[in-house]
């Protein structure tokens, strides 16, 4: 008898153990994630979580991102979702990040079926709302655990929000439009005729320099003073001599000219005598002004005729020049030439060439010849001897602070191609003579896509093939995730579920 209980007790802890067991696999059984992104024109929402069963609580991870230069994580605004399905809603709200970028929220559906989940996200500056259709509650936590994502091909690369947010990391979507045919070349900058004005020596004498304006690439305005020719010295055509001689015949033709005024209306000088007294005056007096306007007892001043910058000093301080010598060249900089040269054998689409993007060498910024107002000012009809390449000449508004002669990489824009695929140059890695970017497939998610590519024209590249309209490629960061798919490693998140 006492050996029956003991088998029977030892039946029931048996059964016992084994129940708990099978309840313990269930609470730990890893449950496939349900991960959706979208974007507005301000954020990037991605939010991850376990599939909706009905009668049981969803834990939902929000990670909101703004899309400025970089992609930034949003540490002030409150989340508000609401999941709709016939005609009833469940409502969650939350009015700060766990941590910065990631909001918590939870929602707890009644019954199975396919319903909308939508989030709006409220900040100082913006209200966005993002929504998600056909999301699906599931009846029971078995059918829950068969949920497959649509999205994953097994080929991804996990790159983490906290990763993403920690780096210069953005993207961009693949885009439709028009496209110009790109011919790439280099070029240079020149100055635009009239954009330049020579200052020159108005008498003989030693070149002084009067301030530091006339250090290269000093700002000048119209009058300001420069140089001073000094003739102190000299005793043939001597300024001061010829300033004393110019004074003391303009003073004469005025007292002649007074005199005469008397005579004529008394009738004692004729009126031949006194219009010739007259004409006498007057020109003495225009002569005298001239000579008078930039002489000072030190010297002769000469004075920016025109407003610009310093380009280049022709003299040295003390020189003797004579008058009409060049002493320096004052640049406008408004307008710049762009020149580029290009090869014989498209001498035929010269004609068509309208517009150019330009970069100058050693610098990251590309300049738009069309944002620059510029213009196709000529093209070479023939090469020259010395030269296999035909020029084609710009003239375009010097809004970039360009220097006149500096070296550039051109892109001569062509005929345009129309409904083409368009994504940032910045976007484009390089492996061994391939290019390939990183489309970023969900949140954070990314796949390694090889593309080929018809031209750029350094700011976008126009894509032929292993793309599609509104994917999304990564343009800053896309380092940072190769190194990630090198290691295999697979990032625990920060954040728990």
């Amino acid at each position: 008898m006492n050996r029956a209980k003991i088998l029977l007790t030892c039946g029931l802890a048996f059964l016992a153990s084994c129940q708990q067991a099978h309840d313990h696999s269930h609470d730990e059984q890893e449950f496939p994630t349900v991960a959706l992104t979208a974007y507005s024109e301000n954020i990037e929402l991605f939010v991850d979580f376990e599939p909706m069963v009905a009668g049981k609580t969803t834990t939902m991870m929000v990670h909101v991102s703004l899309m400025n230069e970089r992609f930034i994580p949003l540490e002030n605004g409150t989340i508000n979702a609401v999941f709709s399905m016939d005609g009833k809603e469940i409502k969650s709200s939350s009015n700060k990040p766990e941590t910065p970028g990631i909001f918590e929220m939870e929602l707890d559906p009644e019954l199975s079926g396919e319903g909308n989940l939508t989030f709006e996200v409220q900040t100082p500056s913006f209200t966005d709302v993002i929504r998600f259709e056909n999301i699906t509650v599931f009846p029971d936590i078995v059918s829950a655990s068969r949920y497959k994502n649509p999205n994953d091909s097994g080929d991804e690369i996990t790159y983490l929000k906290n990763q993403a947010w920690n780096i210069e990391f953005s993207n961009a979507p693949v885009r439709r439009g028009s496209f110009r045919e790109i011919l790439k070349t280099s070029g240079q900058v020149l100055p635009a005729p009239g954009d330049e004005t020579v200052i020159t020596a108005n008498s003989n004498g030693a070149v002084l320099f009067a301030t530091n304006k006339t250090v290269i690439g000093s700002e000048l305005k119209v009058g300001d003073h420069l140089f001073t020719i000094s003739s102190a010295n000299l005793t043939q055509e001597n300024p001061d001599v010829y300033f004393n001689e110019t004074k003391a015949k303009y003073e004469l033709s005025k007292a002649e000219f007074q005199r005469a005024e008397i005579l004529v209306k008394d009738r004692i000088i004729s009126q031949k005598e006194y219009l010739q007294a007259k004409m006498e005056y007057e020109n003495m007096e225009s002569t005298f002004q001239a000579v008078s306007r930039n002489y000072s007892r030190s010297g002769q001043k000469i004075s920016a005729n025109s407003p610009g910058f310093l380009k280049n000093l022709m003299v040295t301080e003390g020189q003797y020049v004579e008058a009409g010598f060049p002493l320096a060249v004052v640049s406008k900089n408004k307008k710049v030439l762009l020149q580029a040269n290009v090869s014989q054998k498209y001498y035929n689409k010269l004609p068509g060439i309208s517009a150019a993007n330009f970069r100058i060498i050693s610098e990251e910024k590309v300049f738009d010849s069309e944002s620059m107002n510029g213009k196709v000012v000529s093209f070479g009809k023939s090469a020259s001897a010395n030269s296999s390449y035909i020029p084609i000449t710009f003239e375009i508004d010097n809004i970039g602070n360009i220097i006149p002669g500096a070296i550039a990489e051109v892109y001569l824009k062509s005929s345009p191609i129309p409904d083409a695929l368009v994504i940032p140059v910045s976007a484009l890695m390089e492996e061994l003579g391939n290019f390939y970017v990183f489309v970023q497939t969900g949140g954070e998610s990314f796949q390694k896509r090889e593309v080929k590519l018809g031209g750029n024209d350094g700011i976008n590249a126009h894509v032929l093939s292993g793309l599609k309209e509104n994917e999304r490629v990564v343009t800053q960061g896309a380092y940072a995730i190769k190194l990630a798919s090198a290691t295999g490693a697979i990032p625990e998140h920060g954040h728990s579920h």
